[in-house]
């Protein structure tokens, strides 16, 4: 992944970058070279015009989420590390097993979203949270912690007065700030906890992002690689301190996370941009499906809230 990213970037290759979680699978694929069952869209940039809305209404879904119980062993476990101070914030995640009428590319065809990307009929993700952005000699990051049902009385006042919530955020924008500290300079917190909408084939939701900025040396592209190794695994989906966390979680979560939560993007030779594959379904090898979802714990985390995030999170984001 490193050695291929710096190639891409040394040679100024438009290329699109699919990197797995933990970094130990990647594809990195010059834009001339791309498949027609690789779908993509970044905002305004994507080879996804061609591809027709599906009326959502259509759409059959059933979820059979890991029960509660199950999910409390692993909750109370994380939190006992949590506890002792192993670790201070974690996103505890945890597959869900998902029933629809819908292929892998029609759930890509229906959803709306601000980055998504369809792989081959393995997975697709409908992701509302960019990662880095990278151009001129700036990079941006805009982690996103903090989810409520907008239909809630007051919903937008309660999650942003919520002391837990804004622990929670807090802690992510700190260990993304270091992050980018490790690769730019002048790195600040440009807006702090604003709001978004967004709206699903069950609910709308609202969600809480923040927005932090640096400054890159002008050989940046040179060492593409070096950056994004640096920066992985992104901070708002692992926890804090990252490395001590990670361990934790693979530890505890019991399955492997695969290219959830890991990053894709997109080099058009001169700037970069790139998501967070979160809202992210995948087939697997006997025909189901399974999607994956989860959120942050802190020490002040309630079991139940928290596995009720998690079954929210499991959607197909629509117009």
């Amino acid at each position: 992944m490193r050695e291929s990213l710096n190639y891409i970037g040394r040679n100024r290759i438009p290329s699109l970058f699919i990197i797995s979680y933990d970094t130990t699978e990647s594809h990195i694929i010059p834009l001339e070279a791309l498949d027609e069952d690789i779908l993509y869209r970044l905002d305004e940039i994507g080879n996804d015009n061609h591809v027709k809305p599906i009326p959502h209404h259509t759409l059959k879904w059933e979820s059979d989420s890991v029960s509660f119980e199950s999910y409390k062993v692993k909750f109370d476990a994380l939190l006992e590390e949590l506890r002792v101070g192993n670790c201070y914030l974690a996103n505890l995640t945890q597959p869900t097993t998902v029933k629809t009428n819908a292929s892998i590319f029609e759930l890509y065809a229906k959803s709306h979203a601000p980055f998504k990307l369809y792989y081959k009929e393995q997975f697709a993700l409908f992701s509302p949270e960019r990662f880095v952005k990278m151009s001129g000699n700036s990079i941006e990051t805009f982690p996103m912690k903090g989810t409520i049902d907008a239909h809630l009385p007051n919903a937008k006042e309660q999650i942003l007065k919520s002391e837990k919530e804004l622990a929670e955020h807090t802690m992510v924008v700190d260990l993304l700030r270091n992050d980018l500290s490790q690769v730019a300079s002048k790195v600040n917190v440009k807006r702090f906890r604003y709001v978004d909408e967004v709206k699903t084939h069950k609910q709308t939701l609202l969600q809480v992002s923040s927005h932090i900025e640096g400054t890159l040396k002008s050989d940046w592209r040179d060492n593409l690689g070096d950056i994004f190794t640096k920066l992985l695994p992104a901070g708002s989906i692992t926890g804090t301190p990252k490395h001590s966390t990670i361990d934790i979680l693979k530890k505890i979560e019991g399955y492997e996370r695969g290219f959830f939560s890991g990053v894709f993007g997109y080099f058009d030779g001169e700037s970069v941009d790139s998501a967070i594959m979160i809202r992210f379904i995948q087939k697997e090898d006997n025909g189901e499906f399974t999607y994956k979802s989860g959120g942050g714990i802190t020490s002040d985390s309630d079991a139940e809230a928290e596995y009720d995030e998690m079954k929210q999170k499991v959607y197909v984001a629509v117009s």
